[in-house]
């Protein structure tokens, strides 16, 4: 199977339908012991980098809590896992986004069938009603957010009003690939659990089976190995010629400051101008140099703090860009120009 023939079918597995998980076995196991001491924290952020696995393990807690709804239960006291066979009912309707006792908050499409680039306040506000009924189904209700790092204002002082006075019962699992930047006031009201970036072992035998492709497929092994342990990053490289474009957007940004217009030319060339693959290969490869700069920065003691904050400043500038440009169809080649002018004067 050809890389190209392999994105279709990526596409269409959700957090909700996958039952296995791999890696962060400590973070599972963190949850089951919380839920069977029968005092669990009714809210978590699970946070980390993106494609590591933090939606999926949110909804096969999710699953697990609706399966078994009495924490002090002989099975799951002798449970070890999280797991909940997928042709258990429980499986089945948190897979379809049917189950009366789960509820998701992520971003929606509009009116125009476009996808927002927020999760919106009335959206939110669902939760009221949620927690609020009795005669959907009876036992726990989970609302998990993917992402909180997704929600407009208006949305997370909505979502911090019903975390302030939990109903009893009541579980949230909030996902973010950026937890330092959730608001302090609802970090104060969720036990954190932080994962980590897999190992490239579980990359790839994720990869392999969200793909449909052999784990000893080599262009699986050399995504995983560029993928720094996230499974939707070696996905995405999979697809097409993004792990080359990756390649090239890595050795343009290991120039910076300096720019050469003639490179810039030739990776918009090799973006396209419809490509939605290749776009985001080439955002992941500048959120990656970004946050590793904004890390490595941050560590060193002599720290330009000024240079620091403009370098903030232009990532969130140019997430918001990217946006646009997925979501218009803009060309392609002025954004690269755009990007690489941003960094460039942040980084001098």
């Amino acid at each position: 199977m050809s890389a190209r023939q392999i994105e279709p079918q990526i596409a269409a597995v959700l957090p909700r339908e996958t039952t296995a998980l791999f890696g962060h076995r400590e973070a599972e196991t963190a949850l089951l012991s919380a839920y069977r001491s029968g005092r669990i924290p009714h809210a978590w952020l699970i946070g980390g980098a993106a494609g590591i696995g933090k939606a999926t393990l949110a909804y096969r807690m999710a699953r697990f809590v609706l399966a078994h709804r009495n924490p002090l239960a002989t099975d799951v006291q002798r449970a070890e896992t999280l797991h909940v066979d997928p042709s258990d009912s429980v499986a089945r309707q948190v897979a379809a986004g049917t189950h009366g006792g789960l509820l998701t908050l992520e971003r929606t499409l509009n009116d125009k069938g476009v996808m927002r680039n927020v999760i919106t306040v009335d959206e939110t506000r669902e939760t009221i009603p949620f927690f609020g009924s009795t005669a959907a189904v009876e036992g726990w209700r989970v609302c998990v957010v993917d992402t909180v790092d997704e929600l407009n204002p208006n949305a997370a002082n909505a979502l911090l009003k019903i975390l302030e006075e939990p109903p009893q019962q009541s579980l949230f699992l909030l996902v973010s690939h950026a937890p330092a930047r959730v608001l302090p006031t609802i970090l104060s009201r969720c036990r954190k659990l932080p994962l980590r970036p897999l190992a490239t072992s579980d990359v790839i035998r994720a990869a392999a089976k969200a793909a449909d492709i052999a784990a000893d497929d080599p262009a699986l092994a050399e995504a995983a190995e560029a993928a720094e342990g996230s499974v939707a990053r070696a996905l995405t490289l999979l697809g097409g010629d993004a792990l080359k474009l990756h390649q090239q957007t890595s050795a343009l940004l290991a120039t910076l400051p300096r720019v050469d217009p003639r490179e810039l030319h030739s990776l918009g060339e090799a973006l396209g101008g419809s490509d939605r693959v290749a776009l985001a290969a080439f955002i992941d490869s500048v959120d990656r140099w970004v946050s590793e700069r904004l890390r490595s920065d941050a560590a060193n003691a002599n720290a330009n703090l000024a240079r620091l904050a403009r370098l903030t400043e232009v990532w969130e500038k140019i997430n918001r860009a990217a946006r646009d440009t997925a979501e218009y169809n803009l060309e392609r080649k002025p954004l690269v120009f755009s990007v690489f002018g941003m960094l460039a004067e942040a980084t001098r």
